[in-house]
């Protein structure tokens, strides 16, 4: 029977390192950089926050306005002999900013800087759905080989169970025997349940990260460029972490909005010209015999404009007064990612290290305890050990099996963490395939310069997959044995 247990613990250890016909994880993480709607929807935002650079350089181009009335004048006064029954009126306005004390120049440099943040957001994002799958995809696989370790466990229990009953009807051993055993069996059953819904939820979470079903998952490949030391993995945060670097693209657009806050107590200056055109359709005059009026007026002028901001209430030094809080607030928020940065790093390094340490430990212990259990079986048949210690010693290789699965999966989760929080988990740099890789500059360099009053895009479409077809999930098992019934 020690044979056998062994046996079972092998299989479900080498389904954890041998590949087969299953999805990878680029599968799962390809399908989430194409249907994720966390990771569209913040490409989304990124494409509106790219309008907000022609937003701001639109305070710097000429505007034009025209305006088109009609008068009817059903009721005259008494008095009035000559005004006119209706008129019509025709208008047109341009308006050319020469000058507007750095206002619009401080506020395109803002509004650019602030796109810059929003690209390095928009990483940040990538990396942090990227994780996400990672460490889902490493439950299922996790808990996929627990439910396996449980069900081999209670089958092996059955069978202890039948044994330690048929010695018990020849008197070899107790009714205490008999109900440790059953207590055991019992427990792994309970254990089981708890097993299959973990990967039930486990299954569901990928779902809503990948957007479809797991299969049979494949081991994942080794995590590349690991650091040798915490001290090599801060370094490289510190330099391409993406929440890092927005924060630094905020603090600089905080110092251009002090900038165009100071403007607005500066003189501006402008060109214009204007024209107006005047028809009264004949009927100015009214009843004055004798007279001739002017039925059509046109007037044009072109000139130039200069205000100059005396007194305002006290607004524009409340408004470099707010700039410059909320200057220093990005500054302080800078400092704060720059700590969290460097305390996740340091953390996911750890816990990497650790992880690996207890993958080691722990494949020793399955080891002594199989070796154990073999051990207290062979004395239980010469009686020296207890159906107790049997029942202990196989609980132990269980613990130590689970313990190793888990050590695997928090290993390669912290490593993938580890990865991200030095900014080198996203698609370009895990060499994601599929199609062509999402370029937010793209759509930046092609509505930077539009200045067309009517260059608007069609309604959007969804991009993100729904789940809802998607089938509950299931934790399958093969059929447990007859527990013996004894009276």
């Amino acid at each position: 029977m020690s044979k056998r247990r062994l046996l079972m613990g092998a299989a479900v250890l080498v389904a954890l390192s041998a590949p087969a016909q299953a999805d990878t994880l680029r599968d799962a993480l390809v399908a989430a950089y194409q249907t994720n709607p966390t990771l569209s929807g913040a490409r989304a935002a990124q494409r509106a926050t790219d309008e907000t650079v022609a937003i701001a350089k639109a305070d710097g181009r000429p505007n034009a306005t025209s305006d088109f009335g009609f008068q009817e004048n059903f009721l005259r006064s008494a008095n009035s002999f000559t005004a006119p029954l209706r008129q019509s009126t025709a208008g047109g306005t341009v308006d050319v900013p020469i000058y507007s004390g750095g206002a619009v120049k401080n506020a395109v440099r803002a509004a650019k800087t602030r796109v810059e943040a929003g690209q390095f957001d928009l990483r940040a994002t990538e990396a942090s759905i990227f994780s996400n799958v990672v460490a889902t995809y490493m439950d299922v696989i996790r808990d996929s080989a627990v439910v396996e370790l449980n069900r081999a466990n209670v089958g092996i229990l059955s069978v202890n169970l039948e044994a330690t009953s048929d010695r018990f009807e020849i008197g070899d051993l107790t009714r205490t025997d008999v109900a440790q055993s059953e207590s055991r069996l019992e427990v792994a059953k309970s254990d089981l349940e708890t097993a299959r819904a973990n990967l039930i939820r486990s299954k569901e979470n990928y779902i809503a990260l990948v957007g479809h079903e797991p299969g049979d998952l494949e081991p994942p490949p080794p995590l590349p460029n690991l650091p040798a030391t915490p001290d090599q993995a801060v370094d490289l945060a510190l330099t391409y972490n993406p929440d890092l670097l927005a924060a630094k693209e905020r603090s600089q657009a905080a110092e251009f909005d002090i900038k165009t806050a100071r403007a607005s107590n500066k003189p501006r200056v402008s060109t214009y010209a204007q024209g107006r055109y005047l028809n009264y359709h004949g009927t100015l005059g009214g009843n004055a015999a004798g007279t001739t009026f002017i039925q059509e007026q046109s007037t044009a002028e072109v000139g130039i404009r200069a205000t100059m901001p005396i007194y305002q209430g006290g607004r524009p030094a409340a408004q470099i007064r707010q700039a410059q809080a909320r200057s220093g607030q990005a500054y302080e928020q800078l400092i704060a990612t720059e700590r969290d940065v460097i305390a996740q790093t340091r953390a996911s390094y750890s816990s990497w290290r650790a992880s690996e340490r207890v993958i080691q430990s722990s494949e020793r212990a399955v080891a002594a305890a199989s070796l154990s259990l073999e051990g207290v079986r062979a004395e239980n048949s010469v009686g020296n050990r207890t159906i107790l210690d049997i029942l202990n010693a196989e609980q132990e290789l269980l613990n130590a099996q689970v313990q190793l699965v888990t050590a695997r999966r928090n290993s390669y989760v912290a490593g993938f963490s580890l990865l991200a929080a030095m900014g080198r988990a996203e698609a370009r740099d895990l060499g994601l395939e599929g199609g062509t890789l999402y370029d937010p500059e793209v759509n930046y360099d092609r509505v930077d310069d539009m200045f067309y009053d009517y260059q608007s895009d069609p309604n959007p479409e969804p991009q993100a997959t729904r789940t809802v077809d998607t089938q509950a999930q299931k934790a399958e098992i093969e059929p447990l044995p007859e527990t013996p019934v004894r009276q």
